[in-house]
């Protein structure tokens, strides 16, 4: 006669359980047992998030020294996702290169380049970057990017240095944005 009972009462503590889980018993969108609406409950009672991550920061120095105009590419999230062709350092104060994206052929909806600047002795001296956005067909206003597109066969691209403290000898690229439709 004891298995009935248990039964009963695992099922008994199991519904009360699941209706204090619920808010069963409660009017639609209010606290149970305050009759407070949620939204101002949830706000008081919500987990903070962490902060939204942002590319990081450029290296201080480069492991090795480099080479006079030499121009690297900083493994990241987006580098496996495009192909950068055609480096170059351009009197000193901008990388040019060619950018096509290989993982997608749906326009870009946000492309962002970064270049960190070297000096000769491998020490950082300052950033540039390149900001690039694709008009789809349905762009408000009917407004339509008919050049090259980086999906596919790709663009060409300048990343001018902004206020360097030197003169660039080298620079680092990465690809810290990148969203496709």
């Amino acid at each position: 006669m004891r298995h009935p009972i248990r039964i009963t009462t695992a099922a008994v503590l199991g519904a009360i359980a699941l209706t204090a889980l619920t808010g069963c018993g409660t009017p639609a969108g209010t606290d149970p047992g305050k009759g407070e609406p949620l939204a101002a409950t949830a706000s008081a009672n919500a987990l903070p998030l962490p902060p939204p991550r942002s590319a990081p920061s450029p290296a201080a120095t480069l492991p090795a020294p480099p080479e006079q105009g030499e121009v690297r590419v900083e493994e990241g999230p987006f580098t496996d996702r495009v192909r950068l062709t055609r480096l170059t350092l351009t009197g000193g104060s901008a990388v040019s290169g060619h950018l096509a994206i290989t993982s997608d052929v749906s326009d870009v909806l946000a492309l962002e380049l970064s270049a960190a600047y070297y000096d000769s002795k491998g020490r950082f001296i300052g950033t540039g970057s390149f900001q690039y956005q694709e008009e789809g067909q349905d762009a408000e206003g009917g407004h339509h990017h008919d050049g090259p597109r980086a999906a596919g066969e790709g663009i060409d691209f300048k990343a001018p240095a902004t206020k360097l403290t030197g003169t660039a000898a080298a620079a680092v690229v990465s690809v810290p944005v990148l969203v496709n439709e």
